[in-house]
């Protein structure tokens, strides 16, 4: 991705924000030159990767496939002596069609949100034991209904309807075309991208930038201890 492509996506993830009324954490507003300067206090913030997170997923078509994500808190499944919060909470922004791909977690069980805008569409599969799709009825829990949909159903979800999605269980999301952008909000168990998402397809993570010109803000993978990568 371009610099300028990711820096467009949280101007307007900013923009959204704002006309919702949503006012981030101050880690959220730190400049590249700040994140150069700060010290070990910050430590939670990048062991956990809090703060922006942008991905093409390796697709290289961002607003086709893509997805904006903040993460405001989060534990860590690997140093729960250091780091014992047991939860997470993220802010994510979904364009129309703009499509996460089929994926699912491991330890992780997360409640997706549409805090507002238009409308989120989540495909559903049931997994196999050897990480398959299931030709199985899914059932699930859509703000605390006990719902069940055959094998590969896509449930719209309007603003203020959430959907609980536990581990194993595929999904797949985008903003439903005609509807807006969507504003989502995820609270879960907490979470570890690096070895807790398992994608059907095999998919890029974090994308390599091109540098055409100056980040507005860095991407949670970005941050160093007292200097910039």
């Amino acid at each position: 991705m371009k610099r300028s492509e990711i820096n467009a996506a949280i101007k307007g993830a900013l923009a959204l924000f704002s006309e919702y009324k949503i006012s981030l954490p101050p880690f959220a507003s730190m400049t590249p030159e700040e994140w150069a300067r700060a010290g070990g206090e910050l430590d939670e913030i990048r062991d956990n990767m809090l703060g922006w997170d942008i991905t093409d997923f390796g697709s290289g078509r961002f607003d086709e496939v893509g997805l904006l994500l903040v993460t405001l808190r989060n534990g860590n499944q690997k140093n729960t002596e250091k780091y014992p919060k047991p939860y997470a909470e993220k802010l994510m922004v979904v364009k129309e069609g703009q499509v996460t791909p089929m994926h699912f977690h491991t330890y992780k069980m997360e409640d997706i949100i549409n805090r507002g805008g238009g409308n989120l569409m989540i495909t559903l599969y049931n997994s196999t034991e050897d990480g398959g799709l299931a030709d199985t009825p899914v059932t699930v829990s859509v703000d605390g209904a006990r719902r069940s949909f055959a094998a590969g159903s896509t449930v719209r979800l309007a603003p203020g309807e959430s959907i609980t999605l536990t581990q194993g269980l595929y999904h797949r999301f985008f903003g439903e075309v005609g509807c807006g952008t969507v504003l989502v909000g995820e609270v879960s168990m907490c979470n570890d991208d690096s070895s807790d998402n398992r994608f059907y397809d095999e998919v890029g993570r974090f994308p390599e930038i091109e540098e055409d010109e100056e980040p507005v803000r860095l991407l949670c993978n970005e941050y160093l201890t007292g200097e910039l990568r």
